[in-house]
């Protein structure tokens, strides 16, 4: 079963990617437990929907997000070394952080794994969006397998200003 809106997030340890800095190991409740943050998850970095529309929505409406008050951060079932690469080719802006979920164990944890080994890909993260307040889940946006509607930047930042639409897909 899947993380539900007023449950607080699970904790464990991930490698976290920002700045350009190293990565360094936290975990997701010193990243995501305080304060208001949208976590988004794409099935994986530098695949076609996620490199050309996912990520490239959220670096662009990154000022938004802050504007109002919400830290954003990206997560996919790859590791670091993949991670740093796609923040750098996608130019990923100071202060947003990108989370390397290198076993699946978080999208686990929060049940919203996927099994992609019919398509060589292994288990990974489904395309997802979520916003919580103080590590507890006020919205959740789940993608229906092939489609990119209610995770996209611009439908959270729509649901962040209407907070009354909690769960979508």
């Amino acid at each position: 079963m899947s993380i539900q809106i007023g449950q607080a997030l699970p904790d464990l340890d991930v490698d976290v990617v920002e700045d350009g800095a190293p990565a360094r190991r936290m975990s997701t409740a010193s990243l995501l437990g305080q304060g208001r943050v949208v976590l988004f998850a794409v099935p994986g970095a530098f695949t076609p929907t996620c490199s050309d529309h996912h990520l490239p929505g959220y670096v662009q409406h990154f000022e938004a997000f802050r504007e109002l008050g919400v830290g954003v951060v990206g997560m996919a079932v790859n590791d670091v070394y993949v991670m740093q690469a796609w923040a750098a080719v996608q130019q990923v802006p100071p202060g947003m952080k990108l989370l390397a979920d290198g076993n699946g164990g978080f999208a686990r944890a929060l049940g919203l794994e996927f099994d992609g080994t019919a398509y060589g890909m292994g288990l990974r993260a489904r395309r997802f969006a979520l916003y919580a307040e103080d590590g507890v889940v006020r919205q959740l946006h789940v993608e229906a397998p092939g489609e990119f509607r209610v995770s996209t930047a611009e439908a959270v930042l729509q649901a962040l200003k209407a907070p009354e639409a909690g769960t979508t897909g």
